[in-house]
């Protein structure tokens, strides 16, 4: 690979880069727009790096939003899309979790402080050159994640970069060079000091970017990441069911595997509820996660009768349910014809689709209180076996039976 002698920038960077340097400042497209579109990936969502400092972005947009003004990064909207513009920067002080930095650094200075040499390109929007004190370019060429000067301080300046580190190695199956991956290890223990929504967040995109889940899994394993945040992460050929028996898992490019993160953590974790909890993952993900727990799995049969019974006991996990049998057992679930079927006739499974209501009951006779609910259960039971019981009539003339 050599560096293009263009780029594709699309128009409303451009824009930006002019003003900017129509101003008197320097504007570089940096980061991962620049590494994915190497890479021959479409990305679009260009950032960039310019000697203007936050308050001279500020002044010279007319919509920005300051989304780490601290840290020289303001949110610069043009034609409808916010790009982030950030000021040349370097650190003055680190503690692993968040650094101080100063301004007025150079664009030599700025590519220093990045973590890997991958994502320490830089390329000019309006005179087309490059940057690359690095060797990035090569790295890309050789498939290879590494950090940018002395790995050990790259990880001890912010320790989620040993998981930044096995999220590039995942998506694009490239190897971590030795010594960064030898720093990465010696400095697991560090991501014990990380928040846990940035944890979260950091494993979420690696379940949804990974080329290949298998090896994802594995680099958390072997680093050392999976004992400190997920020790719950199944190892691969360990626990019934689960990696062991995941085809799909490394398949290139993982595009047999859907990338819902809360899905892929019940099905790679044995204690999903646990994890996601730790990682401070939403009340409705969770909630999600624990419905996939309780299941049960899968039907009794797969007669309609029995996967009425299946779909009303589970709800709305019925599809989540049946998508991580498919990936366990590597063919589409035996009673998925079945459920759209039942879904297609809009068989009764809960009691909001019955015929009457309970309000009907007291219509009809029926004495207000807790027997009301009862008698409703009863009628769904009988209604999810026989779907044809589901008319006003029938069900009125049963419920009197019951009382």
């Amino acid at each position: 690979m050599s560096l293009a002698p263009t780029l594709p920038i699309p128009d409303d960077v451009l824009e930006i880069a002019r003003m900017l340097e129509g101003a008197g400042f320097e504007a570089w497209c940096v980061g991962g727009a620049v590494r994915d579109t190497l890479l021959g990936e479409t990305n679009s969502d260009f950032d960039i790096a310019t000697s203007a400092p936050p308050d001279e972005v500020k002044r010279l947009f007319r919509h920005t939003v300051p989304v780490g003004e601290e840290f020289g990064t303001i949110a610069v909207r043009t034609q409808r899309r916010y790009h982030e513009v950030t000021t040349f920067r370097r650190d003055v002080s680190t503690d692993g979790r968040r650094a101080v930095v100063a301004f007025g650094a150079s664009l030599e200075e700025d590519l220093a402080r990045r973590d890997f040499t991958i994502n320490a390109i830089a390329y000019h929007p309006l005179r087309k050159e490059w940057r690359d004190p690095f060797g990035g370019e090569a790295d890309l060429e050789r498939r290879l994640v590494r950090a940018v000067g002395d790995p050990g301080l790259r990880f001890n300046e912010d320790f989620l970069r040993i998981l930044r580190a096995i999220r590039f190695a995942a998506r694009f199956e490239f190897v971590i060079e030795p010594a960064t991956w030898e720093a990465a290890v010696a400095s697991v223990a560090g991501l014990a000091q990380l928040s846990a929504e940035r944890v979260r967040d950091e494993w979420f995109k690696g379940l949804r970017t990974a080329g290949s889940l298998r090896r994802l899994v594995d680099l958390w394993w072997h680093s050392g990441a999976a004992a400190v945040w997920l020790p719950e992460l199944v190892r691969d050929g360990e626990g019934e069911g689960r990696t062991a028996l995941l085809p799909g898992l490394g398949d290139p490019r993982g595009a047999s595997v859907p990338r819902d993160p809360v899905l892929l953590t019940a099905l790679l974790c044995l204690n999903p509820v646990a994890v996601l909890g730790r990682l401070k993952a939403s009340r409705a993900e969770i909630g999600r996660a624990a419905a996939i727990v309780t299941g049960p799995a899968e039907p009794d049969g797969t007669n309609p009768v029995a996967v009425r019974r299946w779909l009303a006991a589970v709800g709305e996990a019925a599809d989540d349910l049946s998508l991580i049998w498919e990936l366990r057992h590597g063919i589409p679930p035996l009673w998925a014809p079945v459920v759209k079927g039942i879904r297609e006739r809009r068989e009764p499974l809960s009691r909001k689709q019955l015929a009457i209501t309970g309000d009907d009951l007291v219509a009809a006779g029926a004495a207000p209180g807790p027997g009301i609910g009862q008698v409703l259960e009863r009628l769904l039971t009988e209604v999810i076996d026989d779907p044809a019981l589901n008319s006003r009539e029938a069900l009125l003339a049963r419920a009197r039976e019951l009382r």
